[in-house]
């Protein structure tokens, strides 16, 4: 039965990062090719052959090539030559946070979310130890109890055998609670990653809200919902 309990409590965690996974697929950062062009204009300025009484182009010489290329480079937008504010990819963040929790949100640049996760993390960490040391403790008690009545332990003279059986099944349970809350926790803060990475350069000034305020009618005062559009 214990075996059986264990196993189930590994599927549940193999499940939630596998769920993680998916959610967070494709996850791989897409490559924008450099549409930029600087094309290099050579000097196709015609000369006349003496003799032959012909026009040919005119060669350009690397003076001519390297005052086109930094012309070009001149030239480029003010808009194209700006980088825009970071926007992270969802989901190459949602993949980091399945792979190590944590991880999306500091690809998201959001470091005050990582000690949070580990902080959890770390209290989940202690419940279930805590919880499978004691179930193990009673169970051990108690099926010692059953193969032989005069066994003596620490809980001799403490609990009888329902009661070790009791506090078996209660932290059995326990166990199994803490197990899932974790692997809630878990599929969690990978949708905060996902989430996150959408609404990273969101708009949120107050010139786009809805508030609440107090507002004045010809028959008197009343509350009244607005909202503000930026123009």
């Amino acid at each position: 039965m214990c075996l059986e309990k264990s196993s189930g409590r590994l599927v549940l965690i193999v499940t939630a990062f596998f769920i993680c996974l998916a959610l967070s697929r494709n996850c791989y950062a897409q490559i924008t090719p450099d549409t930029t062009y600087s094309g290099v204009t050579q000097d196709t300025a015609m000369v006349k052959v003496p003799r032959a009484g012909t026009w040919v182009p005119k060669p350009a010489d690397k003076t001519d090539t390297a005052v086109t290329e930094v012309a070009a480079t001149d030239s480029i937008p003010d808009s194209l030559a700006k980088a825009g504010p970071f926007q992270p990819n969802p989901k190459k963040s949602g993949m980091y946070s399945a792979i190590l929790p944590g991880l999306g949100q500091l690809y998201n640049k959001q470091y005050w979310k990582v000690p949070v996760v580990y902080v959890g993390l770390a209290v989940a960490g202690y419940f279930i130890v805590n919880n499978l040391n004691n179930y193990r403790s009673y169970r051990q008690a108690y099926v010692n109890r059953i193969n032989n009545p005069d066994y003596i332990d620490k809980y001799t003279g403490v609990y009888d055998e329902a009661q070790l059986q009791q506090l078996q099944n209660d932290y059995s349970k326990y166990l199994d609670i803490t197990v899932l809350i974790t692997s809630i926790a878990y599929v969690l803060q990978v949708l905060d990653a996902v989430t996150s990475a959408h609404l990273k350069n969101f708009d949120i000034s107050r010139d786009i809200s809805m508030r609440m305020k107090p507002v004045i009618y010809p028959t008197g005062a009343g509350i009244g919902l607005v909202m503000n559009f930026k123009r």
